[in-house]
């Protein structure tokens, strides 16, 4: 199968970095969301990053990268995409309703695939017309700056697909693993309890916000401490792995610190709102605990 052009549903953080990585590879990219400001802001984001990369000599040709970017808020530009990949908000009813209009639109030969991070991809892949053509294709954040890409084969994913998804990733310049279909695959199986085990030590006294984080940044060589980690990558999106966990592996291990549901109750999600478990409105961030 010969990918020339790639579709992305959703313009936040992930789909904005996943059209970034696939533009400088040399595929066409059409980057969708129906929120015409976040749109904007993505593909303005895209530019500046890759403007950036190529007075640093990471990136040969920016301009001719941001050139292979289209972009809009409906459907009719995923017609000629031989593999979408859908990056909307972590939310099942949401990427339900993504996965009906996709498969109204691509072509049946098209490959979709998700970029959830906890979300079964068998359950999802239920929801189309082509189970046999649908993975998951986790991607890390941020995309431009992470290897890996773990890939998820649902129970009816076609092996020749998944093949072509894997060099197609590895064309991307990514390094693929393959996870099997269970609740948070790889990575987040091992990274959201270790989080959520640090909010537990806070939320019990053991430590302050400063303590365990720079705890395990000496004491284990973390680039980041887990609560600065919980924050980059939003609390909300921590509790909501950690809900898959404990319901998918019915194990009390997984239940989320009542610490981190509080916090996102209260709109505290970290960076992207400015505050979590660090304040962010000033120069440098400080602990809220």
């Amino acid at each position: 199968m010969d990918i020339r052009k790639v579709g992305i549903v959703g313009a936040g953080q992930m789909g904005v970095g996943i059209a970034e990585v696939c533009a400088v590879a040399g595929f066409d990219v059409y980057l969708m969301d129906v929120d015409a400001e976040i749109l904007a802001r993505g593909v303005a984001h895209i530019a500046a990053e890759l403007r950036d990369a190529a007075s640093k000599g990471r990136v040969s040709d920016a301009e001719a990268a941001v050139a292979r970017i289209t972009s809009g808020g409906d459907y009719e530009g995923f017609r000629d995409c031989q593999i979408v990949i859908e990056a909307a908000v972590e939310d099942a009813d949401v990427k339900r309703e993504v996965l009906g209009k996709l498969c109204e639109v691509v072509p049946d030969n098209t490959v979709i695939t998700t970029n959830t991070s906890s979300f079964p991809v068998t359950r999802l892949a239920a929801q189309t017309d082509r189970p046999e053509r649908f993975l998951g294709t986790h991607f890390m954040n941020p995309v431009p700056k992470m290897e890996l890409v773990e890939l998820i084969r649902g129970i009816a994913t076609d092996e020749a697909i998944f093949r072509t998804v894997n060099e197609f990733a590895v064309k991307l310049g990514k390094t693929p693993v393959s996870a099997e279909d269970f609740p948070a695959f790889v990575v987040n199986r091992i990274l959201m309890p270790m989080i959520n085990e640090a909010i537990y030590t806070l939320y019990e006294g053991v430590g302050s916000v400063d303590s365990i984080d720079t705890a395990m940044k000496l004491g284990t060589h973390h680039p980041m401490g887990p609560l600065e980690l919980a924050d980059f990558i939003g609390l909300d999106t921590c509790l909501g792995v950690m809900h898959t966990l404990h319901e998918g592996l019915a194990d009390t291990k997984y239940r989320p610190c009542p610490l981190l549901v509080k916090y996102v109750e209260a709109g505290w999600l970290g960076r992207k709102t400015g505050r979590g478990f660090y304040d962010y409105s000033g120069d440098e961030p400080v602990p809220t605990r």
